[in-house]
């Protein structure tokens, strides 16, 4: 498949540019020319050197990742950002990334993937930045009980063995879930006004414990990296779709 043609594919899927005014992520492609032809996609949650030399061992023609190299700009290309982009110009290989557009999608995205998993009907977005959108909302079809659905999460999902943290402040009952993967604690208060039983993100903050006991909430940490694997992975199913091999590159962080 022709590079550009793949890039445009993937930013028309993402609604690519609909997130440029709020994400401090450059989407779409990062690193790289659009120019050449594609056979063989790599997909990881990071760019990062232990992912983009896995890519390169694995024949990949491009590295699709949900985080990239740059954030919020770039001034000088020097030391880690240096070692990080220099393999991908060396070996053309051009990177590209969805943050929070793999966030957001209805159906491929992070949240979308958390949803599936935990059986979640009557899906609504959560999670507003600017006038999009970065979660999901949704009810189990059969209430769980708090340790269970903790439980299916540690047993589920790649924490790397770090199990998953609860702050249990809320309803041991849960059918009301908010999800909004990685780092999603700061919508703890659009949780609480939207009546769920329980937030499930990646990872927390210091404040969260206890406004999250204020106002009476559950909360599940389930680790940033493990909450935010369904993405790339649903990317890699539509990219096998349009003829494309893949290659997964799994690189837990624990965290």
């Amino acid at each position: 498949m022709d590079r550009a043609d793949f890039f445009d594919k993937l930013d028309e899927e993402l609604r690519t540019d609909d997130y440029a005014d709020v994400d401090a992520s450059p989407n779409g492609l990062q690193v790289g020319r659009r120019d050449g032809e594609i056979e063989r996609v790599a997909f990881a949650v990071d760019a990062a050197e232990a992912t983009i030399d896995a890519a390169l061992d694995a024949g990949a023609d491009a590295l699709v990742t949900h985080h990239g190299v740059v954030w919020g700009g770039l001034d000088r290309v020097t030391g880690r950002e240096y070692d990080r982009i220099e393999p991908l110009i060396r070996n053309d290989l051009p990177l590209y990334v969805s943050h929070l557009p793999l966030d957001g999608h209805p159906t491929l995205g992070n949240a979308a993937g958390v949803a599936d998993l935990l059986d979640l009907t009557g899906r609504e977005p959560f999670g507003e930045i600017g006038p999009e959108t970065v979660g999901l909302l949704g009810e189990r079809a059969e209430s769980i009980d708090l340790g269970a659905l903790s439980e299916l999460l540690a047993d589920e999902l790649d924490t790397g063995g770090e199990g998953v943290q609860t702050l249990a402040f809320g309803p041991e009952t849960i059918e009301r879930v908010a999800v909004l993967t990685g780092s999603g604690v700061d919508w703890l208060d659009e949780a609480v006004a939207a009546d769920a039983d329980v937030l499930i993100t990646g990872e927390g903050k210091q404040q969260a414990y206890h406004e999250a006991r204020e106002a009476g909430i559950n909360v599940v940490l389930a680790g940033h990296y493990a909450t935010e694997t369904f993405g790339v992975r649903s990317l890699q199913e539509l990219v096998e779709e349009w003829g494309l091999e893949t290659a997964f590159v799994d690189h837990p962080t624990g965290l």
